[in-house]
């Protein structure tokens, strides 16, 4: 794949010659949430044909920002990971769907794919750490053959794609459901009490989940 350069001694310049081509931030926002299959990949990104993800994948090992691994048992089939410096690039992701969140998000548009899994980083740019003072609770979420979680800490949060160990409180809710969620147009209290959503787990820590996360005022542009 050919390298284009902004041929500036800048660093956002030379971050830019890395993760500025298409697909490539994408590609990282998928590695955040965990090790992923090259199947995985394709399948989360639509629209990125195989030639061109392999181009992609073969850029991110070249330049040190993601790894070949094999994934632990039972799986056991190889997949690619972020190294270090791949890892350190999820704080500006993380401002991207931040933004994103305020000033670009409206309506779902009719050629718009979706995935679940994807909302693994939007918690994390949603999470209110006040609201999570004191408690120490995971929740998982189940939505269609989707499930992540979320480890929340004392203020703090990490957010894994693929099910909890031992989990405080499971949510589970169809991926409409979900998408209505992310959109702003459905609250969690209202999807429990319509059926859209079950849950199942501690009640209190159940009843702190619907402050934890808030969507910024949507602004426009």
């Amino acid at each position: 794949m050919d390298q284009r350069s902004y041929a500036q001694y800048c660093a956002t310049a030379r971050t830019l010659d890395i993760v500025g081509e298409r697909w490539t931030l994408l590609l990282v926002r998928e590695l955040l949430t965990g090790p992923k299959r090259f199947g995985d990949l394709q399948r989360n990104l639509r629209g990125l044909g195989t030639g061109l993800l392999s181009a992609r994948m073969k850029h991110l090992e070249r330049e040190g920002l993601v790894e070949r691994i094999t994934l632990p048992p039972p799986a056991r089939t190889p997949a690619y990971a972020l190294t270090e410096a791949g890892a350190e690039l999820g704080p500006a992701v993380l401002a991207l769907a931040r933004w994103g969140l305020r000033w670009a998000m409206d309506d779902p548009r009719e050629d718009e794919a979706f995935h679940p899994g994807w909302a693994v980083l939007g918690l994390k740019a949603a999470f209110v750490p006040a609201a999570a003072a004191g408690l120490t609770a995971v929740y998982e979420f189940r939505t269609g053959d989707e499930t992540f979680h979320a480890r929340v800490d004392d203020g703090e949060i990490e957010t894994v794609y693929g099910p909890a160990q031992h989990p405080d409180v499971v949510i589970t809710l169809s991926a409409d459901a979900f998408r209505e969620l992310a959109s702003g147009h459905l609250r969690l209290g209202t999807a429990l009490e319509s059926g859209a959503a079950t849950a199942t787990g501690d009640r209190d820590a159940l009843r702190r989940l619907g402050d934890l996360f808030r969507l910024p005022a949507r602004r426009t542009r």
